[in-house]
């Protein structure tokens, strides 16, 4: 019974965008425990007991919310169901940390820096350069920008295919961006390549997630950056942060064209819901309080 509910449950989550690779692996390994034990329907003392087990604090809270989303799903069908409290192992929950929001200045540095390495005169140099300053000036995906591929460039600006949630969704760009990436696509010409990708190295093949974060790591380190995110080095996502909260500090004092924008932002970024953008005000506390009462206001009255 339990089985039968979790392979529906899944195939509605996936329907809906969600790609539950993850979360799939977690409600089978549960799943498998409670049938063992004869379960019929989700139990709290089961829940916590599995959840657990994990080996590390954040494991147990995602062990403990994707049940937990699960078990909501199901008594909303059968009482019999148990949904555990979400605070069942206590409420120190680690927060993701604020996005550290770079400045113009920082993101041109940056984009020189990725222009000087070696070696001279390659297309390597120019292509992380290209890689870096569109991630800044899109707010793409790592990965949906590993991802392109030269039919993927128009007129209109560049097509990105199925992204993080199975949608498509076109991001215009600006002219000058539009330059960088012509200027790239003439040095690409010269590079032995059998490869549609559009980003390619020195081998004529497209760059892995690891390296180029590996090069990234290393050019904000030699900028300084050592200590800028609580502590840390930024992470390379943090280009499409910063796009995402420049792009709302320009709505400053002007509340409702801040939660219009809102709306906009999250589709642009590709988000399935609005309220997956708020986290980015994190960055922003000065914004934070103007933007969250607008968007808030905006979709309450939306919901009437």
């Amino acid at each position: 019974m339990l089985r039968s509910d979790m392979e529906r449950y899944i195939q509605l989550r996936r329907s809906a965008g969600f790609k539950m690779a993850n979360e799939s692996l977690m409600l089978s390994g549960f799943v498998a425990i409670a049938e063992k034990h004869g379960d019929q329907h989700i139990r709290i003392d089961r829940v916590l007991t599995w959840a657990g087990q994990a080996p590390s604090s954040a494991q147990r809270y995602r062990r403990l919310n994707v049940i937990r989303h699960f078990a909501q799903a199901l008594q909303a069908e059968d009482d019999r169901h148990q949904v555990p409290p979400r605070t069942a192992f206590g409420n120190s929950r680690n927060r993701r940390p604020p996005p550290y929001i770079f400045s113009q200045e920082e993101i041109a540095k940056l984009i020189e820096a990725a222009g000087q390495l070696k070696p001279t005169g390659s297309v390597r140099p120019m292509m992380f350069a290209t890689l870096f300053g569109l991630l800044a000036a899109t707010g793409l995906r790592i990965s949906e920008a590993l991802r392109l591929r030269l039919q993927d460039i128009s007129a209109d600006g560049l097509m990105i295919l199925e992204t993080k949630f199975n949608k498509s969704r076109l991001v215009p760009l600006h002219d000058t961006a539009h330059a960088a990436l012509e200027r790239y696509l003439e040095a690409r010409a010269r590079t032995a390549t059998s490869t549609d990708a559009l980003f390619v190295g020195t081998n004529g093949k497209a760059p892995g997630y690891r390296g180029v974060k590996d090069v990234f790591v290393r050019l904000v380190t030699v900028m300084g950056l050592q200590q800028a995110r609580n502590g840390g080095l930024p992470h390379i996502h943090d280009l499409r942060h910063t796009l995402a909260v420049r792009s709302l500090e320009q709505f400053r004092g002007d509340r409702n064209a801040i939660s219009r924008h809102m709306t906009a932002l999250s589709t642009y970024l590709g988000h399935t819901k609005v309220t997956d953008t708020y986290w980015y005000l994190e960055a922003t506390p000065v914004l934070l309080g103007q933007i969250a009462e607008a968007a808030e206001t905006l979709h309450r009255e939306q919901d009437l």
